[in-house]
């Protein structure tokens, strides 16, 4: 335990602690406030749309009331219900290639730092290629494979980003091997995957969990720009990209077709990113202590 003095004196002078405290706190709720009415719009859309996804009934390019919140495209669907699927893609598209890449991520990055020698060299090589491998290019493989799917694209995202996870999980494990009570667990005789279960992945997992909050963002927008480019979710599916790409030839007309989805992913990308912020100087004190 580390006296309270000890804190006091690390923190600099004229930062009463509550002030640091609070700033972490707003930082988190305003995050998970931003992040949580997304994804609860996209948990209500699972069990309640204003209309059908392929009701083309309400008119081209109709203003905002008559029943409809948004107006409607230029196929007369609702905007508002184009909305509210378009946020369960993008959360299931982060959700998605966020847990690929975490499986895959943590993974290799374990086994990368237990590599020595030519096999450290190999696996260290094949990530930085995976990381400079545009996400695009594999999402177009990908879709030549399997064809132009919402799975397409999360499983290419999620490959993309299992490299940036296992170089980051590399680098931590290494690390925490160097640690006196790794050598203390190995000399009483516990066995290495009791050590990586028990004290290594403890001791990396704040780290990672701030990393993979940025790659949900990252993940989303990686998604919406597929979507755009005709490799995401296809229709009926309202993915927020492919409604930009739809909505950019009426905006001047009918510029809700592409402010609303538009808006939304700012508004959740930022989100997340405060989420992850928040997460970073709640888990580590010591960076929270160094951006005061």
């Amino acid at each position: 335990m580390i006296p309270a003095d000890t804190l006091d004196a690390a923190r600099p002078a004229g930062t009463p602690q509550g002030v640091r405290r609070s700033r972490v706190s707003v930082t988190l709720v305003v995050g998970s406030v931003l992040a949580g009415l997304i994804a609860l719009l996209a948990v209500v859309s699972l069990f309640w749309l204003p209309y059908p996804a392929d009701d083309t009934s309400g008119g081209r390019l109709a203003g905002p009331g008559g029943g409809h919140l948004l107006g409607t495209d230029k196929l007369g669907r609702d905007l508002f219900t184009q909305v509210m699927t378009g946020s369960r893609i993008a959360v299931e598209a982060g959700l998605g290639a966020v847990l690929i890449a975490a499986t895959l991520g943590i993974v290799l990055g374990v086994l990368a730092a237990f590599a020595q020698g030519w096999l450290d060299d190999t696996l260290s090589a094949f990530l930085d290629i995976l990381i400079a491998f545009p996400t695009l290019l594999l999402a177009m493989l990908i879709v030549a494979a399997r064809s132009a799917t919402l799975g397409s694209a999360v499983l290419a995202i999620g490959l993309a980003q299992s490299a940036v996870v296992a170089r980051l999980a590399r680098i931590l494990v290494k690390r925490v091997l160097t640690q006196d009570y790794i050598t203390a667990a190995r000399i009483s005789g516990t066995s290495w995957p009791r050590i990586v279960l028990g004290h290594v992945l403890p001791n990396i997992w704040p780290t990672l969990v701030v990393n993979l909050a940025l790659q949900f963002g990252l993940a989303v927008l990686a998604e919406a720009g597929l979507s755009y480019l005709g490799l995401g979710a296809p229709p009926p599916n309202a993915s927020w990209g492919r409604m930009l790409q739809e909505a950019q030839a009426t905006f001047t007309t009918a510029p809700a077709g592409a402010l609303a989805p538009g808006i939304l992913l700012v508004l959740l990308v930022v989100g997340v990113n405060l989420v992850a912020d928040g997460l970073r100087d709640t888990l580590d004190p010591a960076t929270g202590r160094r951006r005061s």
